[in-house]
């Protein structure tokens, strides 16, 4: 086992169990209802098996390009959306399902974009590192690795200037912070002050590379003192732990205009994308051993039967349900049409579907193609 491994999957310095109790007393949990805690259960599962029909259709040949799967972070995206205000965003990665789904995003919407369809999240434009929904706050996934950072940052200016009391939540993954763009964005950040918490959801791997390999200094989040940053390091297999530490990134943004960067320390147990094997680069052993001890979900719902909050039944008809709703998403998604050819210039320039807006005086490319 590398030592970056160890690293990332080592057993905390107390027992898990007696953290996830600890960190269930935290201000930001203490007053939560049994329905709350259920309802956070159920997303996770609902991101869960989602992603497991998604590798089903991916395997049957129903899905172009790749196909990055959340399977074992669940936690990290339902802990951070679950305390989301009317003013705060989501920007993230092309890992991006369990986000969207997180924030509401339906599966239909989502299956049907990784199918290419028309009834899409993205009109079958987008794939799977690009889903989008603006109603909800979420300005989507994107490919280009670090690219989301200046994009949170410009989120985060926006909501200062329009004197908001929100903040942008903008997720990427280890591999992120060795790109350009992120530094630059954290100068910006801190410079203006600027409400953008830059979650990094440290998995081990930057694609097949592991953390000791790819990075010097380690917690990566430890960067931000260079630009003058508050920063912490927290476990992502414990939504409770996940939650207690956004609340205080989130409250030092609305209260203070100020950034964070958070790291947690997560696990993903497929490939980099579902074209690479899962154990390339690790051990099958060292797979089974995370999912025994730290899987979130197994985690959670454990903890909700030990104190009462659900009984087996009704999380059993959880998973049940959300086996059916992925079932039933990826039959709509293979009814739904692909996209008219009529629709190929939509959605590309603003001033092409809105004609009579347009002010700028140049030739729109497409336009000029006789």
């Amino acid at each position: 086992m590398s030592d970056t491994t160890q690293q990332n999957t080592e057993e905390p310095t107390h027992d898990i169990a007696a953290s996830l109790r600890e960190n269930s007393q935290h201000e930001v949990n203490k007053s939560l209802t049994d329905a709350a805690r259920i309802e956070y259960f159920r997303e996770m599962v609902r991101i869960r098996r989602f992603e497991e029909r998604t590798l089903r259709a991916y395997q049957q040949g129903h899905i172009g390009g790749f196909l990055h799967l959340y399977i074992g972070q669940e936690a990290v995206a339902v802990g951070c959306v679950s305390l989301m205000g009317d003013d705060d965003h989501v920007i993230t990665t092309y890992r991006d399902h369990g986000h969207a789904l997180a924030v509401g995003m339906t599966m239909n919407e989502c299956m049907a974009e990784l199918y290419g369809k028309h009834t899409g999240c993205s009109k079958g434009k987008g794939g799977s590192m690009h889903f989008f929904a603006p109603d909800k706050n979420y300005w989507g996934g994107h490919g280009i690795v670090g690219g989301q950072t200046p994009l949170g940052a410009g989120i985060a200016f926006a909501l200062k200037y329009q004197k908001k009391k929100g903040c942008c939540l903008c997720f990427m993954g280890d591999g992120a912070t060795n790109q350009g763009p992120l530094y630059e964005s954290l100068n910006l950040a801190s410079l203006w002050d600027l409400p953008v918490i830059y979650v990094i959801e440290n998995n081990g791997f930057s694609m097949g590379t592991s953390l000791g390999r790819h990075s010097i200094g380690t917690p990566l989040a430890r960067r931000a003192e260079g630009f003058d940053i508050d920063w912490k390091v927290c476990y992502g297999h414990d939504i409770y732990e996940v939650r207690a530490n956004i609340s205080e990134a989130m409250k030092r943004a609305h209260e203070e205009s100020r950034p964070t960067v958070l790291e947690i320390n997560t696990y993903r147990y497929r490939g980099h994308s579902v074209s690479d094997a899962d154990d390339t680069y690790r051990t099958k052993q060292e797979i089974q051993d995370y999912k025994d001890t730290k899987d979130p979900i197994n985690l959670f719902r454990d903890h909700l039967l030990e104190t009462g909050a659900a009984d087996e039944e009704t999380l059993k008809s959880i998973n049940a349900s959300a086996k059916e709703e992925a079932e039933q998403s990826a039959q709509f998604a293979e009814q739904s049409p692909f996209p008219p050819v009529s629709d190929i210039q939509t959605d590309v320039y603003w001033e092409t579907d809105n004609p009579d807006e347009k002010v700028s005086e140049g030739t729109i490319f497409f336009n000029s193609i006789k």
